[in-house]
């Protein structure tokens, strides 16, 4: 998402394929994303492009989950919110997936300046990573909202300098 947002994209294309969903056994899938965590998804791209989503279903095993992984994504069309348990939103990442976003978030970065501020939230769950960006946003705000005075280049009336009577 960060690459996404600083790309900046007028439309987005996905081709929506639910290999990962619940129901496709390995080696096809047996990643047991749920069906809401695709409508999650969904919800997550338009906030690109000013909403401007196209999905292309193109894939997946199980009839069943193919089913339920397109209601999901259908029903974010719509605006129809099915919110994912705080359980859910709680869960850390799986290892194998903390070891490939630090290795593309260390490709990435030398191209795209927005994915070097996520190097330290990658294995934490969704809601973690949320708090510390409020956090890391609440911190900056209180930073730019300190007033900071600006001498001028007037000079200050001269004032009396109190003058030490032993001087040397």
């Amino acid at each position: 998402m960060p690459i996404a947002q600083e790309f900046s994209p007028d439309v987005v294309l996905v081709s929506a394929g639910f290999d990962a969903a619940e129901g496709n056994p390995a080696p096809l899938g047996g990643y047991k994303v749920s069906a809401k965590c695709f409508g999650f998804l969904t919800c997550q791209l338009m906030s690109l492009a000013g909403g401007r989503l196209v999905l292309s279903l193109e894939g997946g095993h199980d009839l069943t989950a193919i089913c339920d992984a397109s209601e999901a994504c259908v029903s974010a069309l719509l605006d129809i919110q099915d919110p994912l348990s705080e359980e859910v939103l709680l869960q850390k990442p799986n290892a194998n997936a903390v070891r490939s976003l630090q290795t593309v978030i260390q490709i990435q970065s030398q191209y795209w300046q927005s994915v070097k501020a996520y190097s330290g939230s990658v294995g934490l769950s969704y809601l973690a990573a949320e708090r510390r960006d409020c956090e890391e946003t609440d911190a900056v705000n209180a930073l730019a909202s300190l007033s900071v005075g600006v001498l001028s280049n007037k000079s200050l009336p001269d004032e009396p300098m109190e003058h030490d009577s032993d001087s040397m």
